[in-house]
């Protein structure tokens, strides 16, 4: 079967019981994903990087296409999780890199008055398969060299 998109188990991860993510509806737009192990978002204070949330996860994809991650809508309301970056985005060469092989993350701030744990298998989020154009005159021609900020790398 060829690959049009979809998604695999990251490197370090193949024998960590990771569930790929699924859509629990037919006209579910987002594959809801898991946490591929505990962790702890502390609470918000001032200055903080955001918690990572490690999924075990990559993404594979067409040319014009992007994988778009959301925040699952009862987060805030229920654990006071919001993502960091509003909206995450995984291009299609971020599948495989030589940094993290591609493996997506969620990243959390917590803005309740208590740390929350989240347990492995716990549904963080949601990812959608989206077409992107680009603007007349585009001539982009560079190559990812890694992983987490590596776009702007030189």
């Amino acid at each position: 079967m060829e690959k049009i998109r979809g998604f695999e188990i990251a490197k370090g991860f193949e024998d960590k019981g990771i569930n790929l993510p699924i859509r629990k509806t037919k006209y579910s737009a987002g594959y809801d994903v898991e946490a591929a192990e505990d962790t702890v978002i502390p609470k918000f204070v001032p200055g903080q990087k955001p918690t990572l949330i490690k999924t075990g996860i990559k993404a594979y994809m067409q040319d014009n296409e992007y994988l778009m991650l959301a925040n699952r809508s009862s987060n805030p309301g229920k654990k006071g999780l919001i993502l960091a970056n509003s909206v995450g985005i995984i291009d299609k060469d971020y599948y495989g890199n030589s940094d993290n092989d591609g493996h997506i993350m969620f990243a959390f701030y917590n803005i309740k008055d208590q740390d929350v744990e989240i347990k492995k298998g716990d549904a963080i989020g949601q990812a959608i398969f989206m077409p992107f154009l680009v603007a007349d005159g585009d001539n982009a021609t560079g190559e990812r060299t890694g992983g987490f900020g590596s776009t702007n790398k030189q």
